[in-house]
This record gives structure tokens, sequence and C-alpha cells, in this order.
């Protein structure tokens, strides 16, 4: 199984994350942005978006971070990590779309402006991270985890974005109980880190 990865995107940490606190070993292919390998045969046959990452296992072939974390959680990680309950697995799932949307075009996006020089409106930026950020915090008041009161996921596709948030001129100060969280993170078996987190 192959990662085509890129080190400083959060959205492959996602992977390398997940992959490292489950176990699954997953050999990673870097991949060299910058001189557009990405955009090039023969990653772009793999993935006509011309994005990354890309997961290749066997005959399967996988773009977006949050469907490859389905993915390997279903086929290698069993229960613990997505359940096939519906309550439960719609628990995580929404999740992955807050990941998608509000933290990728909040504090992910504002760490785009600041740290690789995008042209997107940073103020757009800081007013969905000022939204978004509160109502992660207040989850986690009153929770460990994100889903189901236990590592999902969920904590695997939220957390690089929201952890690296100080890269786009977003303080985490103000928002102890993710500070925690990251924290709690970190401390398991498996986790694997990454430059800035």
């Amino acid at each position: 199984m192959k990662l085509y990865d890129l080190t400083l995107s959060g959205n492959c940490y996602k992977v390398r994350l997940f992959a490292g606190l489950a176990g699954i070993p997953v050999d990673i292919v870097p991949v060299d942005f910058l001189a557009g390998e990405h955009k090039r045969p023969p990653l772009i046959e793999l993935n006509p978006w011309g994005e990354l990452p890309v997961l290749v296992d066997g005959e399967v072939v996988l773009r977006d971070s949050q469907a490859i974390l389905v993915y390997l959680a279903r086929r290698y990680a069993g229960e613990a990590w997505l359940p096939s309950d519906p309550a439960a697995m719609a628990e995580v799932v929404q999740w992955l779309s807050t990941a998608a949307n509000e933290v990728q075009n909040g504090p992910g996006a504002a760490r785009l402006v600041d740290k690789f020089g995008y042209a997107l409106d940073k103020a757009d930026t800081l007013r969905r991270a000022a939204r978004i950020l509160p109502l992660i915090n207040a989850r986690l008041a009153d929770h460990d985890w994100l889903a189901l009161d236990r590592p999902t996921i969920a904590d695997c596709a939220v957390l690089p974005y929201v952890a690296l948030a100080p890269e786009g001129g977003v303080s985490l100060s103000d928002f102890p109980h993710i500070r925690a969280w990251i924290a709690r993170v970190k401390a398991l078996p498996g986790f694997a880190p990454m430059p800035g987190v």
C-alpha cells in the first residue's frame, strides 16, 4: 500500500496520523509538489484532480483524505475507529464533514495564506476560524474525543489544521480544551508527528 504524500500537507498528515495510530503499514512516497509532480504522469493518471494525498492499495486508488480515512478504518482497523452502527458511524462522519468544510476553509485556509502565500481572502478565513474553533472547544469541554468518547478517525480528520492554526495567525490560546485534546492525541500509542504539530 502506497501513500503519495507531501510532508507539510495537513490532508496528507491525516492519513499518516491514522496509519500510525491504527498500526497500518503504509509506504510513504514523497511527491515533489513545488515541481508539479502531482500534475504529471504517473500521478495525474492516479488522481486526475491533481491533488494529494493519493492512496494505492492493490487495485484500489483513492483521493481525498476523508475518503482514505474511511477506507483504511473499515478495511484495516475495524469497529474501533469507524463503527458500522448507523448512528455511531454518522457521529464520526459529521466530523469528517467539519474537517473538509469549516476547518479546511477556516484555520486551514488561513495557513495557506500565511505559510504558502495562497491568494485567498484572509479576513474570510479568520471569520470562519473564529466560528468553528469555539464550537470545537465547547464540544471538547465535556468530551475527551470528538466522537463516541474514544479516539476515532474524527480526531484524525480534524486535528491537523486545528493544531496547525497558529501557522495561519490563528491563536489557540483561548481554547484550552482544544489544546488539551491535541495533547491527548499526541499521547496515543503510535502517534506520528509532523512539522508544526
